[in-house]
Order: C-alpha cells, then sequence, then structure tokens
C-alpha cells in the first residue's frame, strides 16, 4: 500500500513539474494546476490585463462564449468548421468578428502582391479603357492595347458590353475567372490539386490586367488601403515584380517596378500619415527552371543594393508538393544567405517523410526568418525545437490552407498547439482576393474562434499584434515606432470595446 501511495506521488509530481509539493493528492487542485499551466503557457497567457483590458475582454468573452456554446450544441453552425467559401457571409454576422474588424491588428507579414486586393475591385478596373478580351479555349483573356495584336480575336471589351445581352454573358464569365468562390466548394475542390489548379488560373488571368502600369499603381494603393482600413499599419509583401507594361509595348525592368512600388507606398504614407510603410520580399515560383532561379537569386541581391530599406529578402512559393525542394539549391542560397534575409514557404503540405515536409529542415539550416504557413511542422519536433529556441515565426494563414484543402474544419488545424505552447506565431491572410477575404480580419476571426482555445482571450490578440511588429523586417527604431503607434490604437480599442461603442 506504501509502495503505491509512492508511486502516485512520483507521477503526480512529474504532471505538476512546477506546482508546490503536496503529501496528500488533491484531485481538485491538481486539475487546477493544470490549467494553469496551460493557460499561463499559451499565447498571450503571461500578458496581465492593464488599464480596461479587463472590461473590453470581459465584453469579448461574453460573446465568443455564447458563439461557441450555440455551436457546441449545433455544430454545424460552428465557422470555422465550414468551408470559408461558403461561411464567409454568415461570419461578417459574428459580432467577434465586427470586434476583431475594430481591432489593431499591427503587420501583415506573408500577402502576395497580385492577391492582396478583393476581386471586386479587379473587376471594376475591366471597364477602364482600352482593355480588349478574346475567347481563346473556352476562357478569357485580358489585355490592355492600343492596338491589339493578332495573336487572337482580340475585341474591345467596352464595346461588347454595349449590348445588354452580351455584356450579361461576359460579365458573368469575367467575375467566375477572378475567384474561387463557388457553390459546393468541396464537391468543386474535390482535392488539392484541383484548388491549385484553380488558384493558379486566377493568376493568369488577373496578371495582364493588374500589369497594365496605371491599374498597378492603383491596385497597389489599393491593397494598402483595404489592409489599412482593416487596421493594419504595416505590411511586407510577396511579389515577384511583375515586368509592368505601358499602350506603347514598353516593358518595365523589375529595378523600375520596385521604384514604382516604393513611389505608391510613399504617396499611401503622405495620404495616412500613421502608417509604417511596406518591404516586399522578392518571391520566385519553385516550378521554374533551375537557369532561371538561379537568375532571380542574383536579381534580389542586386535588388536589394538598390532599394535596400524596401527589399526585405527572398523567397520560393507556389504548390510546395509539385516544386522544386530548397534542399536543390542548398549550396547556392547558403551562398546567399550572407547578403539577403529568407522568408521561405515550407511545410505547406499535409504529407509527412517526403521531400515538401522536409523543406521545413532546409529552411531553417537556410536562417530564414520567418517560415510561411509551417504547415507540417509538428511532424519535425526537432525543427520545432529549432524555432523555439531561435524564435523563428510561423505565419500561420487559415482561410488558405482550408480553401486550398489542407484542412476542412480549423478545429484541426495544427497551429491550435503552435498556440497551446506559445511557439512565435503572426496570423496572415496569404492571398484573400482570390477567395473572397478582404484584409486580415477574417483570418484573424478563424484563428481567435477556430483555432484557438475557446478559453483564448483578449490577450492572445493582443500578443498575436504585437508579434507582427516583433518579427517583421523593420529596424529597430521601425519597430520602436510602429509599436508606440500600435499601443495609442490598442488603447483607444480597449476603451472603446469596454465601454460598449464597438
Amino acid at each position: 500500500m506504501m509502495m503505491e501511495r509512492i508511486v502516485t506521488l512520483s507521477i503526480l509530481s512529474i504532471v505538476l513539474v512546477s506546482s508546490a509539493p503536496t503529501t496528500t493528492p488533491n484531485y481538485w487542485a491538481l486539475r487546477h494546476n493544470i490549467l494553469h499551466e496551460e493557460a499561463v503557457q499559451s499565447i498571450g497567457g503571461n500578458l496581465p490585463l492593464e488599464g480596461q483590458e479587463r472590461a473590453a475582454n470581459t465584453r469579448l468573452m461574453i460573446h465568443k462564449k455564447q458563439e461557441i456554446d450555440k455551436a457546441f450544441l449545433n455544430p454545424d453552425i460552428f465557422l470555422p468548421a465550414r468551408n470559408f467559401l461558403e461561411a464567409f457571409g454568415d461570419i461578417e454576422k459574428s459580432r467577434v468578428f465586427q470586434i476583431i474588424k475594430k481591432l489593431p491588428k499591427g503587420a501583415v507579414l506573408h500577402v502576395h502582391h497580385k492577391a492582396m486586393v478583393h476581386a471586386d475591385w479587379i473587376y471594376n478596373a475591366t471597364f477602364r479603357e482600352n482593355l480588349y478580351v478574346c475567347d481563346r479555349n473556352g476562357d478569357l483573356e485580358l489585355q490592355f492595347f492600343r492596338t491589339p495584336s493578332r495573336d487572337c480575336d482580340w475585341k474591345l471589351l467596352s464595346h461588347l458590353r454595349k449590348n445588354p445581352i452580351l455584356a450579361e454573358s461576359i460579365n458573368e464569365r469575367i467575375r467566375k475567372q477572378l475567384t474561387m468562390v463557388v457553390e459546393n466548394p468541396e464537391q468543386v475542390y474535390s482535392h488539392i490539386d484541383v484548388g491549385w489548379i484553380k488558384f493558379e488560373q486566377i493568376f493568369d488571368f488577373i496578371t495582364p490586367v493588374i500589369g497594365y502600369k496605371p491599374v498597378a499603381e492603383d491596385h497597389f494603393y489599393q491593397g494598402l488601403k483595404e489592409l489599412y482600413d482593416d487596421n493594419v499599419l504595416y505590411v511586407e509583401v510577396k511579389s515577384g515584380v511583375p515586368k509592368l507594361y505601358d499602350l506603347d509595348g514598353r516593358r518595365y525592368s523589375d529595378n523600375e517596378v520596385v521604384g514604382i512600388f516604393e513611389k505608391v507606398t510613399q504617396r499611401f504614407k503622405n495620404d495616412h500619415p500613421d502608417f509604417i510603410g511596406v518591404k516586399i520580399i522578392y518571391t520566385k515560383g519553385r516550378m521554374l527552371s533551375d537557369a532561371k532561379v538561379h537568375g532571380f537569386m542574383d536579381r534580389v541581391v542586386q535588388l536589394k543594393r538598390d532599394y535596400p530599406d524596401f527589399i526585405a529578402g527572398f523567397d520560393l512559393a507556389g504548390q510546395e508538393d509539385k516544386g522544386k525542394t530548397l534542399r536543390s539549391y542548398a549550396d547556392r542560397l547558403n551562398e546567399l544567405k550572407k547578403q539577403i534575409n529568407f522568408f521561405f514557404h515550407a511545410g505547406e503540405t499535409n504529407w509527412y517523410g517526403t521531400s515538401t515536409d522536409e523543406n521545413l529542415i532546409d529552411a531553417v539550416l537556410l536562417n530564414t526568418k520567418r517560415i510561411g504557413h509551417g504547415y507540417a511542422i509538428m511532424k519535425h519536433q526537432r525543427v520545432l525545437d529549432y524555432v523555439k529556441l531561435n524564435r523563428i515565426a510561423i505565419e500561420v494563414c487559415p482561410i488558405s490552407n482550408q480553401v486550398l484543402g489542407l484542412v476542412k474544419d480549423l478545429r484541426n488545424h495544427p497551429a491550435s498547439v503552435l498556440f497551446a505552447e506559445g511557439v512565435p506565431v503572426v496570423i496572415s491572410n496569404d492571398d484573400p482576393g482570390l477567395w473572397g477575404s478582404r484584409a486580415l480580419s477574417y483570418d484573424f476571426y478563424e484563428a481567435f474562434m477556430g483555432i484557438m482555445s475557446g478559453n483564448a482571450d483578449i490577450r492572445a490578440l493582443k500578443q498575436l499584434a504585437m508579434n507582427s511588429i516583433i518579427y517583421s523586417s523593420l529596424s529597430p527604431g521601425e519597430q520602436a515606432r510602429a509599436m508606440n503607434i500600435w499601443k495609442k490604437k490598442w488603447i483607444s480599442f480597449v476603451n472603446e470595446l469596454s465601454s460598449g461603442i464597438i
């Protein structure tokens, strides 16, 4: 009997590593201690509630608990468990979402340039002058011309739209080619490859529209505006720096395009003095030939020399399961890491023990500053330990992972463990324009309601916002300014929420 008691106490002491020693096991005290330790370890769990945060948190958590409790009784209505392509209208009605819209979110650190603007804006851009359309093998193509080329039967789009019947048909086709939003998305995108095919088709369709220099400038400005209106104050944009064109057929070089983006950024900052700014992560496709990728590596070094404060680093993107591995470029990247920072997409896969998920190993060995997606990281505990030790942030993109088929129900997203263990995490939106999202609030909502604990509160949101500044590419001085601006906005948000204004 005595031996059994000793064994029991030994087990309990292991479970409660940091709890006070006890000679009499107390079930309820031990249970309380476990829950307390879990709460403290989770994201934001070690932050104190300051000023009006306690009252604001009470209001926020009333709505969160109500939403979860209703869904607990009727799981079919739980929004993060539904495909975002169907659920986004209902998400907008959520009281929690409406609060998150007002939340000062800090920064977006993983958004792709071509997909950062809502599809409605790009659709409206198709009403501009000199835009032509042709039907090539059943798919529409758009291009701005002064005089159209002869490679297709190009028709002036504005002329076709003068016919009401024709206009209705062509407008519907354009809208369908701009977005992944469909009825019954889980049937339409029956597996990952199908979703990615549509995803890439949209990029091909919109590229000639937003690649026209006047539209490109307005498009970039609009992307910043949508984020700023959603209470984001700094952005790191992943961009391949497309060769813009004008009606005279001129193609602008990478250097010129970066200069154009920098000027648009400065104009936006002049219009919005509390906006911190933008940095570009030069991002190219991992499907490209080795020669092209090596050429882009050389180019980013030169761009960094020409725009040292505007170019943040380098990345390779695209469907990771189908593309070249980081390992295949390891020798060249090891040379390059002395000259440029890396922000690699890695582990955006549900496979285990393949060349794709092993990109996580190469990413950390190549000194990546952050990891894009990192969906498979829980399967690589040594990599996760390295990430924790070296404070490498994981860029979690909830909606992207769901729409592109990695996870159906966001309650099953592996980032739940990252949040529970307080791993450095930032929330990003990836390609919001392609799936009917806008800016960052939708991803914040999905993370807060679906991936985090039901007990995660306003402190988790606060920590996420601060993480986005802490793990950004901003210089120490820029970070200090960004944090000061954000803190003022945070205090204002907390005061409005606590007083019932929000």
